[in-house]
């Protein structure tokens, strides 16, 4: 891509570029990984988040919208008409003429860093000086995925500066359109956070085990209708906003709660109610590749954590998380684990745990994107090759 400026700028100077970032999720969603590293590079330099358009009714004409959000300024393209609209929707086509005009105003030079390959039109449009894409998902295996998605991918793959991936199988599958310039970083976790669910927990007659995060179709719901069957006298907690399926298809047991949205200072508090942690993952396109953050959320707050066979999970937390293939099988798990030593399973996960800190992911980031700017700035982490 074009850029304004010369890579041989110094580190100050980098630090102080704005950073674009351009993201399929909402700043105030669920807090996820697009929050946890942007959150972090904002502390050390201004943070424009994309998001995208917004159908408002009895709008005349496209028109850019900004709100500040914490340590962002959150940015949308406001279009005539209502409901969901994506990037590459047509009521969308002024949003790249728009965005840039209204960020030349704010920013002379630029860095973009993107989440979804559906935004590169609008990335190209700000002719920024570096791109970065943190691929965090397959989203081309995702329900309802845009057309030309894995097409647009492989562009982006081959134009950003540097490319960083979410899990060990996205990895892999990245390497195969970009063995240069990419580099592993498992999501991570923020254990102060997490780690006060233990002082909040309290004694409860019913067992509990919980689920927290988004109920969409990479859920096995056949598998969760029979874990409530196997563990009648147990209550099961799913904690998170469900989306893109039908809410009609959830099992509804007695003993099924659904708790929605929950804000992510109120995770903890949550979890605290929970004696045992689920990551009941149905095995099909959109698991294939993904590497859930719940798993060392869950651990952090010193629960027990059962869950189906998902590759970076069996890769990467086998020997501390138990593994399940059916509904029985977590009921089964479920009673073994929460006999379980908290102390032993806290020893065998400390040396995982110190390697995904939010703050050393998010700095190791930084520091590789400054390298790419100016390559005698400082010394970047060595790519991995799987």
């Amino acid at each position: 891509m074009h850029r304004h400026e010369s890579r041989t700028m110094g580190m100050a100077q980098s630090t102080a570029t704005p950073l674009v970032v351009l993201s399929h999720l909402r700043w105030d969603w669920v807090w996820q990984r697009p929050q946890h590293l942007v959150s972090r590079l904002a502390r050390h330099r201004r943070v424009f988040y994309v998001e995208e358009p917004v159908g408002v009714p009895d709008l005349d004409s496209p028109r850019i919208a900004s709100a500040p959000a914490g340590p962002v300024e959150r940015v949308w393209l406001e279009v005539p008409g209502a409901g969901h609209v994506q990037y590459g929707d047509p009521r969308a086509a002024a949003y790249a003429t728009l965005l840039a005009a209204w960020l030349d105003e704010r920013a002379a030079a630029k860095d973009a860093w993107l989440y979804t390959p559906m935004a590169l039109d609008l990335a190209e449009a700000l002719q920024p000086r570096a791109v970065v894409y943190d691929v965090m998902d397959d989203l081309s295996s995702f329900a309802d995925a845009p057309p030309g998605l894995q097409l647009l991918q492989r562009r982006l793959l081959a134009q950003a500066d540097v490319v960083f991936t979410g899990g060990r199988s996205l990895h892999r599958g990245v390497l195969e359109h970009r063995p240069q310039g990419t580099y592993l970083f498992p999501s991570g976790v923020e254990t102060a956070h997490y780690a006060t669910s233990r002082e909040r927990r309290v004694s409860h007659e019913q067992l509990v085990a919980g689920y927290v995060g988004v109920i969409d179709e990479r859920m096995d719901l056949d598998l969760l209708d029979k874990l409530a069957a196997g563990l009648p006298d147990w209550e099961l907690r799913m904690a998170g906003p469900v989306t893109k399926i039908d809410e009609a298809s959830l099992p509804r047991r007695s003993n099924i709660s659904y708790l929605g949205m929950q804000r992510y200072e109120d995770l903890p508090t949550v979890m605290a109610g929970f004696d045992v942690a689920l990551m009941p993952f149905a095995i099909n396109d959109a698991t294939r590749s993904i590497s859930p953050t719940k798993t060392l959320e869950y651990l952090a707050a010193g629960l027990p954590v059962v869950s189906t066979r998902v590759p970076d999970v069996v890769a990467d937390f086998g020997e501390v998380v138990h593994l399940a293939d059916t509904g029985t099988e977590f009921a089964d798990a479920c009673l073994e684990v929460v006999t379980h030593c908290r102390d032993s399973r806290d020893l065998k996960i400390a040396p995982i745990r110190q390697r995904h800190e939010w703050d050393t992911i998010a700095a190791e980031m930084a520091e590789i994107m400054r390298a790419c700017i100016d390559p005698a700035s400082s010394v970047a982490r060595p790519e991995e090759s799987a």
